[in-house]
Formats: structure tokens, sequence, C-alpha cells
């Protein structure tokens, strides 16, 4: 069990509630599940997001800063992700290095930038999150045919197949 928050911790949590317009009191936050809302609401609030930051740092549950930081690395620029990583203790790095790592290949994909030839040698490498979002992430015709033949799931596949038939 996680302690209760620090008072260091409490008082950037209401910071941040205000910054995000929550001002019923929740003056304890002992509870993650209240902590993960209002980290939740500052997500999608890019003026919250240094305070943020700053209740990330200092969360003493590691899961829910972990779970936090992933969500947190699809709204910040490719350059700020590894600077949130870095929040988080090296025994929960794991997922949110991944996901970092998967949507500069979204990124790469949009783009334009990776061809068909390396999808197919990095399909088998990729997460079935990042095999689902780079049907979305591109228009390629080759690469498409790659993720609907060597999609992991016959779900990937076909979502790759229907993407083929409505471009």
């Amino acid at each position: 069990m996680v302690a209760d928050p620090s008072p260091a911790l409490r008082e950037v949590l209401t910071q941040l509630a205000q910054a995000v317009g929550q001002y019923e009191d929740k003056a304890s936050y002992a509870e993650d599940h209240d902590r993960w809302s209002l980290y939740h609401a500052a997500m999608d609030t890019s003026t919250a997001l240094p305070l943020l930051f700053k209740a990330v740092s200092l969360e003493p549950d590691r899961p829910l800063a972990s779970g936090v930081v992933g969500d947190v690395l699809e709204r910040v620029p490719g350059d700020e992700r590894q600077r949130w990583i870095r929040l988080l203790s090296p025994a929960v790095r794991g997922f949110s290095e991944r996901r970092a790592h998967d949507l500069e290949v979204l990124e790469s994909l949009k783009q334009g930038a990776v061809s068909a030839e390396a999808v197919d040698d990095l399909i088998a490498s990729w997460s079935d999150w990042l095999q689902r979002r780079a049907i979305d992430a591109t228009t390629d015709q080759d690469v498409l045919r790659v993720v609907s033949r060597k999609g992991r799931t016959k779900k990937i596949r076909q979502a790759a197949v229907n993407a083929l038939r409505h471009d």
C-alpha cells in the first residue's frame, strides 16, 4: 500500500485542481483514483502540464506515475518525452520507453518516412498497439498491405484490409 501523498504533493495537487477547474474539496488526495482523475484532466490542459510534471515527480505510487507518463507521452512533443520518462523509477520505466519508441515510429509513418520494406522487416517487433495505430497513421498502400498480411491478430489484419478498401 502506498502512503498518503506528502504535504508537498498535496500542495501541488491543490494547484493542479485549480488549474483544471476542479475546485471540490479533495484536499488530501489520499486515494489513487482521485489523483488519477485529476492527472487525467490535467493531461488535456496544456497550461497545467508544468504542474502535472511536478506532481508526477512527487507521486509515491510508481505504477500510477507510470500510467500518467504513458498517457502524457502522446500529448507532448517528441523532444519532451525523455524528460517525462526520467521522472519514473527505473523499475517502472519500461512501458513508457516502449510507448515513446512506438510514438516515434507512428510519427515517421505519418510523415511517409518508413518504407513498406522496413515495415515488413520490423512489424513482428511492434506492439499490438503500434500495429493498430499504424493503420490510421498511414495512407501508404504498400505499408497497409504489409500490415494486412503480417499484423499480429486477425482484427489488425482485417482493419488494414478495410483501410485499403477505403483509400
